[in-house]
């Protein structure tokens, strides 16, 4: 199934009153929240020309570490996640979502 066709029939699911059982909703915020991450980690990155290998460096990394963050394939711990916000140049900011 494609997932235009896919993403119809959940929609449709969803106006006929159906809802989603918590634990598959709970993941599917955790996959949303693990590709934002991945998304901000390389746009930041490319922002400021930096390869995967000079962000691993300048993060105590190495570049397959940095590889799998952007590929949301992990979820960094928060002592990594501040390494790799100083690489960044950034900050963390946990809000409450």
């Amino acid at each position: 199934m494609s997932h235009s066709r896919w993403k119809t029939l959940r929609e449709r699911k969803l106006a006929e009153g159906f809802t989603e059982p918590e634990d598959v909703a709970e993941a599917r915020r955790e996959i949303r929240l693990s590709l934002a991450l991945a998304k901000a980690v390389y746009d930041r990155r490319t922002e400021l020309g930096l390869t995967q290998t000079e962000l691993a460096d300048r993060a105590g990394l190495t570049q397959a570490k940095i590889s799998r963050i952007e590929g949301s394939d992990t979820v960094p711990t928060l002592p990594l996640l501040a390494k790799l916000a100083k690489a960044l140049d950034a900050t963390v900011n946990l809000t409450r979502l």
